[in-house]
């Protein structure tokens, strides 16, 4: 699969397919609620980074009361269909999309009460520097929640774990629990959580497989054609064996800024 593909506006339909429109990982807003589970979004001012194609920013506004959001992403296709899914919800007016060069946010300091990301820390390397920039445009109070996916170590990943990164062709920069929760102490934090989601997710991506290697494998080339699937089959299948050995461990994490 070219480069060029990826999260394209067909990755992103073919994603949305898997995962549930307007979203680029796992769960649904059903996750988006556990992320955030224990904490008070109503009328608040939050930040997604990363937002892929917007289906988080529309829960986070229409099921948990945010007053505004402001969704940030690196990738102009998932910022377009962001903007698309945002105006679709009649929600224009409390959901702003950036697109956003990779660097420091360009936010100024306290300017937001949540700053939520899903599934896209994995593509900054520099986790220490994104923790503390968190943190300074975070409010007193304010809460970091996120979700992410990490690997168990900081050595030399495994075989398997490089053949997974390897046939996803994306720039993953895997950091283990251990190096997350020290940057978000290093920055701050107080009250920092991590929550291993490995059990759940090497659940649901097996049957993810099974999906598009089921009966629903047809309509997928049908719409999407055997190389995009046939791609992202693989994917799944090296996938699945690094989350089964639970050397790739999703997790939730969590820390809040000082009052």
């Amino acid at each position: 699969m070219d480069e060029n593909d990826l999260y394209s506006d067909a990755y992103n339909d073919f994603l949305a397919v898997v995962w549930g429109e307007g979203y680029l990982s796992p769960g649904g807003p059903e996750e988006v609620a556990r992320i955030l589970h224990g904490l008070d979004v109503k009328d608040a001012h939050v930040l997604d980074i990363g937002c892929g194609t917007g289906g988080i920013a529309v829960s986070l506004v229409r099921d948990h009361g945010a007053a505004h959001v402001t969704g940030i992403d690196i990738e102009a296709p998932a910022c377009a269909a962001a903007t698309r899914h945002a105006a679709e919800a009649g929600l224009t007016d409390r959901i702003a999309i950036r697109a956003v060069e990779p660097g420091p946010l360009d936010f100024a300091d306290g300017s937001f009460g949540i700053v939520f990301s899903k599934d896209s820390i994995i593509h900054i390397a520099d986790k220490e520097g994104l923790a503390a920039d968190v943190f300074r445009v975070l409010e007193p109070g304010g809460w970091f929640a996120a979700s992410d996916w990490l690997i168990s170590h900081d050595d030399e990943p495994s075989a398997d774990m490089k053949r997974y990164i390897e046939a996803e062709g994306l720039d993953f920069a895997m950091a283990s629990p251990a190096r997350y929760e020290a940057a978000l102490k290093a920055a701050g934090f107080e009250n920092v959580r991590l929550v291993n989601r490995n059990a759940w997710y090497a659940a649901v991506a097996r049957q993810e497989l099974d999906q598009m290697t089921g009966k629903a494998r047809v309509g997928l080339v049908d719409r999407f054609g055997s190389e995009l699937v046939d791609h992202n089959v693989e994917v799944w299948k090296a996938m699945v064996k690094v989350l089964e050995s639970g050397e790739h461990c999703p997790h939730h994490l969590r820390g809040q800024r000082p009052r």
